[in-house]
């Protein structure tokens, strides 16, 4: 099973800031752009191969791991589809005080309130550069970022059709299961291994019993990697996605 290229130095990598868009060449057509009052933020764009203004894409707004970037966004995206999804990617809201030009997610109350508020401008912002279909937006992250996307999704349900965490645990503190009714509506996709050491067996079935007790739609998949981001999950994302979206569809593209 190959392994992800997105655990590379963040310094090898250059962030703009305040965003910047991943570009295939010009191999596609040009969004036109944001208003300048909503691009303070940093952030980075994906727009697919061959980008088609009529056609209305799902969106994925990936919250990156710990001690990484917006810039994530640029390696993750390829391996997910290079073509069927247009992407957004917040910056999170702590500078890391172990990785230069990498940024972690607070846990405070205004660090968590500030997550949900850059998760929401990010997605007003594709809806306004790129054409989104209103109800394929989907949320999802890895490790510490699979975690934010599942408080995001779960604070936030009426925004998405989904949340995925790749080897993220189940929020706990901050009351992410506040909107319980209208948050068990959301369908969630869960990567774990059985030999993770950051996301433990015990762990993983605490909250299995959670999502259980809370109503959750959950799609399990299960990874031999440990810690490891895999293509695999990343290419999983994009089935599970196109999945929800064409349900009766038996071909999905990558």
């Amino acid at each position: 099973m190959n392994r992800s290229p997105l655990l590379t130095e963040l310094s090898q990598s250059h962030l703009l800031t305040p965003e910047r868009e991943f570009d295939w060449l010009g191999n596609r057509e040009v969004p036109k752009a944001a208003p300048y009052h909503m691009s303070a933020a940093a952030h980075s764009f994906f727009a697919p191969m061959h980008y088609e203004s009529s056609y209305a894409y799902p969106l994925i707004v990936w919250m990156h791991g710990a001690d990484s970037s917006e810039e994530e966004l640029h390696r993750a995206m390829p391996l997910i589809s290079p073509r069927n999804h247009v992407a957004v990617a917040p910056r999170a809201t702590q500078a890391s005080m172990t990785v230069r030009q990498g940024f972690s997610w607070g846990q405070s109350m205004s660090d968590l309130a500030e997550a949900n508020e850059r998760a929401k401008h990010c997605i007003a912002l594709a809806k306004d550069r790129y054409n989104v279909h209103p109800d394929r937006i989907y949320i999802g992250g890895h490790a510490a970022g699979g975690t934010m996307a599942l408080r995001i999704g779960m604070e936030n349900p009426e925004l998405f059709a989904g949340a995925i965490s790749l080897g993220g645990p189940v929020p706990r503190g901050g009351c992410p299961m506040r909107n319980i009714n209208q948050a068990r509506k959301l369908p969630l996709m869960l990567a774990v291994s059985p030999h993770a050491d950051s996301y433990s067996n015990e762990k993983v079935m605490a909250d299995l019993r959670l999502l259980h007790y809370a109503g959750f739609s959950l799609s399990l998949r299960l990874y031999p990697d440990g810690d490891e981001l895999t293509t695999t999950m990343l290419s999983d994302i994009n089935s599970w996605v196109m999945e929800s979206c064409c349900p009766s569809s038996t071909a999905v593209s990558s």
